[in-house]
C-alpha cells in the first residue's frame, strides 16, 4: 500500500484565543494537492482567522498549521494567490499600472506583465478601463481587478477568501469559470465562502465551521450522507403514512420531502406509497442540498446573514 501523500495544506489541533475569546477550538483538517476545497460557515464563524493563522498574519494560541510540509514563509509568496476579504489595491492609479506593478512584484517582466494584465481585462469586459483610476470603479468592478492580480503569476496554491463579494450573478457565473481555469491548470485552490451553489459546483471537499469548531468535514457526498443524505421530492394526493422507510422532511398540502435511509430503495417507498392509497402525481430523488445542510447546523440564527 503506497503512503497517503503530505497534504499541500495541514491543520492540527489548531486553537485560537483573544483574550478570553475562544474564536477556534481544536481544529483539525487537510488539503489535498489539486483539489478545490471550499471552507464554509456564517459570518463570525472562524473562516478567516483560520486563513490568517495558516498565513501567518496571526500567531496561533495552540496547533499546528503547515503550507507544503512547513510553517508558512513568505518565500512560498511566489507560489501562492491570496485574495483577503479586505480588498488593499493602490486607488489612485490606473487599473494597468496597478496589475502591472504587482506583476513585476510577483517576478514577471514588465512586457509580460502588461500583455497578461490586458488579455485579463478583456476577458472579464474591463479593457476600456485599463487606463481608469481604480477608485473611479464599482466595487465589482475592483474585485475583478483584485482578482486579477491574485492569479497573475499563475499560484500552485489560491486562497480567495469571499472572492464574489459584490458580483452580481453573471459576474459570479465569470469569477467561477475562472476558478475551474485555475483548478484545470493545476492549482489548489481553497474557497472561504458562505454562497452554497458555488461550493456545490465547483469544491471536491468542504469543511463547515460553527462557532470555531468543524460540524461537517469530507467529500460533498460524504457531507450530504451525514445530513440526511437522498431526498425524495414528490407530488402527491392523499395522506403519507408513518414509515421506517422514511422520514417526512418537508410536507406540505400535495407535496413532500422525504429522507431516505441508507439502503432503501426509491421503488420500495413509491411500491409503499401507492399500496397505503396514496395518488402520487410524480416524484424525483437528490441529495439533501448544502444550503439545506447550512440550515440545520445553524438554525433561524443565520437566515438573515
Amino acid at each position: 500500500m503506497s503512503e497517503r501523500p503530505t497534504p499541500v495544506i495541514e491543520v492540527r489541533d489548531f486553537r485560537m484565543a483573544f483574550g478570553d475569546q475562544v474564536v477556534i477550538d481544536d481544529l483539525s483538517f487537510d488539503v489535498h494537492a489539486g483539489e478545490t476545497f471550499g471552507l464554509l460557515g456564517s459570518n463570525g464563524c472562524g473562516k478567516t482567522t483560520t486563513i490568517r493563522a495558516l498565513l501567518g498574519i496571526y500567531q496561533p494560541t495552540a496547533g499546528t498549521l503547515l503550507v507544503e510540509g512547513r510553517r508558512f514563509d513568505p518565500a512560498l509568496g511566489s507560489r501562492l494567490g491570496y485574495l483577503p476579504e479586505e480588498r488593499g489595491l493602490y486607488r489612485k492609479e490606473s487599473v494597468l499600472d496597478v496589475m502591472t506593478y504587482f506583476g513585476r512584484l510577483k517576478g514577471l517582466s514588465h512586457a509580460a506583465a502588461d500583455g497578461w494584465a490586458r488579455a485579463y481585462l478583456e476577458r472579464v469586459g474591463l479593457h476600456d478601463h485599463a487606463k481608469v483610476r481604480l477608485d473611479k470603479l464599482s466595487g465589482g468592478q475592483q474585485q475583478k481587478v483584485q482578482l486579477g492580480v491574485t492569479i497573475m503569476n499563475a499560484p500552485s496554491i489560491l486562497i480567495l477568501d469571499e472572492p464574489t463579494k459584490g458580483f452580481d450573478p453573471v459576474n459570479r457565473r465569470l469569477l467561477m469559470d475562472l476558478v475551474d481555469e485555475q483548478r484545470a491548470q493545476g492549482s489548489t485552490v481553497v474557497m472561504v465562502t458562505h454562497q452554497m451553489d458555488e461550493v456545490e459546483r465547483l469544491c471536491d471537499r468542504i469543511l463547515l465551521l460553527k462557532d470555531g469548531r468543524a460540524e461537517a468535514y469530507g467529500t460533498l457526498a460524504q457531507v450530504q450522507d451525514a445530513f440526511g443524505g437522498r431526498r425524495m421530492r414528490l407530488t402527491f394526493s392523499g395522506v403519507l403514512p408513518a414509515s421506517p422507510s422514511y422520514r417526512v422532511a418537508v410536507s406540505e398540502r400535495n407535496y413532500a420531502e422525504l429522507e431516505l435511509p441508507e439502503g432503501i430503495e426509491v421503488n420500495a417507498v413509491v411500491r409503499e406509497l401507492l399500496d397505503a392509497g396514496v395518488q402520487l402525481r410524480g416524484f424525483s430523488t437528490a441529495r439533501v442540498s448544502l444550503e439545506e445542510i447550512f440550515l440545520k447546523v445553524y438554525g433561524e440564527e443565520d437566515e438573515a446573514a
